[in-house]
């Protein structure tokens, strides 16, 4: 099979995985968010960081468990230290939409706060893909096939591959 599409495969797998793993953590997100806000008197933007950091918490265990299981696992420390770094992040940027929706411009009813929240996750979860692919789940180096070789006046040389012009 051809590198080219062999990667995009696997970049397809990657995003479903992440994908999975996001949509169980928005779901937790939101409930805990809505959760809180029924039983506390807590202020919105309080209350969605709770939530924010149970999603993380959960999203970090199906990251590491689920979706990204195959890459290196070497240095466990300074994974999380970058997972809970971007995560903080991420935490602002969507918190940041949800609190310039509420103060800045009045819109604080249920479901404004739940339309904001639910749009600073989507934005926050596109810088966070991007960093915990590129930064924290560091994928493990491509193997390439051991080169074919022949043997050619009693030793062992790589073959070549014809160019097709």
């Amino acid at each position: 099979m051809e590198r080219g599409s062999s990667g995009l495969r696997r970049f397809c797998r990657e995003v479903a995985k992440f994908g999975a793993v996001g949509g169980a953590g928005v779901l937790v997100n939101l409930g805990v968010f809505n959760l809180v806000r029924h039983v506390t008197d807590l202020q919105v933007v309080r209350a969605s960081v709770i939530a924010t950091v149970v999603a993380i918490v959960f999203n970090y265990i199906g990251f590491r468990y689920f979706a990204y299981r195959d890459r290196d696992k070497t240095r466990r420390t300074r994974e999380m230290s970058l997972f809970l770094l971007f995560s903080a992040v991420g935490l602002v940027i969507e918190n940041g939409v949800l609190y310039t929706a509420t103060y800045g411009f009045g819109w604080d009813s249920p479901l404004q706060s739940n339309v904001f929240k639910f749009l600073g996750i989507g934005i926050a979860t596109l810088f966070r893909f991007w960093s915990y692919r590129s930064w924290v789940f560091r994928a493990l180096p491509v193997r390439e096939p051991a080169e074919e070789t022949v043997a050619r006046g009693g030793r062992r040389e790589p073959r070549t591959r014809q160019q097709v012009p």
